[in-house]
């Protein structure tokens, strides 16, 4: 099976005059099913319909667009693999240097707010042409939403973009509906029935049974509103439970979001990633080096999707759900035996998982009945008492992986849910975790070990992280290995003062641990902590939470997660004394930081203190004269 056609000589090959649709995206065209571009357009593909790729076009050139003709049904329109904003920006706003997603890691190919701008730039030669928009930046800006960038409250981008339609999620199933409703004639207008999709209208009458959220109007005069109008979406992305929700806009316009789509089955998830793609790159850009991507993903396996971890931070629960979906043993084993026929392959699967790899089949018994709780967490604050925790079914993957021929190793890098393999009676998985799958080291993330921090986050209460450290060097020390464990710790998290970021400097000083990195939280469209951060409450309970936005204050949680860097000094004698511990500056072995010179008196200026203290550097020597006197 070839590539999809990128230009009209491409096209003339595979027979084709005119494409059914055209699909513009803001990464390179890699092939492969970690790419949701690759996804979307097999499927179509697997369907009957032809699809053409525009990858990463000129957004200041109408004539970019224009490179495959205009489409017999529609173009669909994707941001990329990750938000445009994120990609372009550290959390700090400033330009980031690589873009991973474009050929040779360029920057600068994509522009901001890629889906809007790319649905303009078509609607400047197409005005009637229907416009499809989808992928993790128009699944989460599908209703008004915070924009931390410009620290401004933006409409859906349905709006913004001018588009017609919005498949929020994975997609599969609603992309194949809206295809097969435009082949059969329907007007894009009247498309307003399929799950998983969102559209505008002036007449709501033909919604069935819909929560109408505040107006964007009131949520943008009260940002109250907008926690509250949050927490009603966050409790409506069940496809069993979730009810059509209508967001009011000026003019008479509703955004409306029609119910999400069910999960796949099993058997729908085989299909997805059994169709036939190349697995790689187009090779136009073997010349610049490739995509630096793919280097994460071509021999990894992806054996699920869904999260209910339930992360605060974590925009996973708006677009793919709490039900986990899972692949078969057949199918994942299959697309292992390809990956150890490829040129490349040294022996080493990088990775099994998806956005928790210990997650391999639903919470409970009751979600693909009646679907997950609304006001209940499956995790947090503490397992729920119907939660299946159970590793035998992923475990035997593994061990199935592990004894192909030509593998030498597999290994688990995705998420592990440290709480969910504590909630496990039988140790069997945690300890062939730490026997066959671990690379010297597993990182894991507690994100912090403040209990209150913690609680809005959504992460479990630090003892149990430490319970599970100490599992861990006990399996290690059993099974004779030294193998570490590197915490994925977060600054600056709403709920975070000082007092709790000084907490967590002292935990990194109690275990030793310096990170040469530390993660600042990151304001993304769609997350609970984001709408914490930008209004200032809690909406799972609309309590006011303290949020470090002052980016110097912010600068002093991050540093402080660095105190032993020389350069950060100032910065966390500030915090120090802003979170009345003075007492940890000093040169006890439990201070942070020690007083850069004391005065003389202190020290004293004869004699054998006074020698020692030169001599250590803590005071300037005298000139002989004194020294005399």
């Amino acid at each position: 099976m070839a590539f999809l056609p990128i230009s009209k000589k491409d096209m003339r090959e595979q027979g084709i005059e005119q494409l059914d649709f055209v699909y513009v995206i803001g990464d390179a065209y890699v092939d492969h099913p970690s790419f949701g571009h690759a996804i979307i357009s097999r499927i179509l593909q697997a369907h009957g319909y032809t699809v053409g790729i525009i990858a990463q076009p000129d957004w200041k050139d109408d004539n970019s667009i224009n490179i495959l003709g205009e489409p017999r049904l529609a173009f669909l329109v994707m941001g990329g693999n990750m938000d445009s904003m994120v990609n372009h920006y550290y959390v700090s706003k400033k330009r980031r240097t690589s873009d991973a997603y474009t050929p040779g890691g360029e920057i600068g190919k994509r522009p901001d707010h890629a889906v809007a701008a790319y649905c303009n730039l078509i609607r400047h030669t197409y005005k009637k042409k229907p416009i499809i928009i989808g992928g993790i930046e128009a699944s989460l800006r599908r209703m008004a939403h915070y924009d931390y960038w410009s620290d401004s409250f933006k409409r859906s981008i349905l709006l913004d973009s001018q588009a017609n339609i919005l498949s929020y999620g994975m997609g599969e199933k609603s992309i194949v509906q809206i295809a097969d409703a435009l082949d059969s004639g329907l007007d894009v207008n009247d498309i307003t029935y399929i799950p998983g999709t969102v559209f505008k209208t002036k007449d709501v009458s033909m919604v069935y049974d819909p929560i109408v959220l505040p107006s964007y109007d009131d949520m943008k005069a009260d940002k109250l509103e907008y926690a509250k109008s949050f927490k009603i979406q966050s409790e409506n992305t069940d496809p069993y439970n979730g009810k059509a929700l209508i967001e009011p806009y000026p003019n008479g316009v509703f955004v409306v979001q029609n119910p999400p789509q069910e999960p796949l089955t099993q058997q729908e998830m085989d299909d997805v990633y059994d169709l036939p793609y190349e697995r790689t790159y187009h090779p136009i850009y073997k010349d610049k080096g490739g995509i630096p991507a793919i280097k994460e993903i071509q021999f990894s396996l992806i054996s699920c999707r869904g999260c209910f971890g339930a992360c605060s931070f974590c925009a996973l629960t708006f677009h793919q759900g709490r039900i986990i979906q899972s692949r078969s043993h057949e199918s994942i084993i299959a697309e292992a035996k390809k990956i150890t026929e490829m040129p490349d392959f040294k022996g080493y699967i990088h990775d099994v998982g998806g956005p928790t790899a210990n997650f391999y089949h639903p919470s409970c018994d009751k979600q693909l009945k009646s679907g997950v709780c609304k006001n209940k967490q499956c995790l947090w604050p503490q397992p729920c008492k119907n939660l299946k925790v159970d590793h035998k079914d992923y475990l035997n993957l593994l061990r199935k992986l592990r004894n192909l021929p030509k593998v030498k190793k597999v290994f688990v890098r995705s998420g592990i849910r440290f709480d969910y393999i504590m909630a496990d009676k039988n140790d069997t998985f945690f300890r062939e975790l730490v026997a066959h799958h671990i690379s010297g080291q597993l990182k894991v993330a507690p994100e912090h070990i403040s209990d209150k921090v913690l609680s809005y986050m959504g992460k479990p209460r630090h003892c149990v992280y430490e319970k599970f450290i100490e599992k861990y060097y006990r399996l290690n020390e059993k099974a004779g290995k030294k193998q570490f464990v590197v915490p994925y710790l977060m600054s600056s998290h709403p709920g975070s003062d000082m007092k709790e970021a000084v907490k967590l400097a002292e935990y990194l000083r109690d275990i030793g641990y310096n990170p040469q990195q530390v993660q600042d939280f990151y304001p993304t469209p769609s997350t609970m902590s984001t709408v914490m951060y930008y209004t200032g409450v809690d909406p799972r309970t609309m309590k006011p939470v303290y949020v470090p936005k002052n980016p110097h204050e912010k600068a002093m949680q991050r540093a402080l997660m660095q105190y032993r860097n020389p350069a950060n000094y100032e910065l966390v004698k500030e915090a120090l004394h802003i979170a009345g511990c003075e007492d940890l500056i000093g040169f006890d072995k439990k201070c942070l930081i020690k007083p850069r010179q004391l005065k003389r008196e202190k020290m004293g200026t004869t004699g054998k203190k006074r020698a020692e203290a030169e001599k250590r550097g803590r005071i300037k020597p005298g000139n002989k004269k004194n020294r005399k006197k």
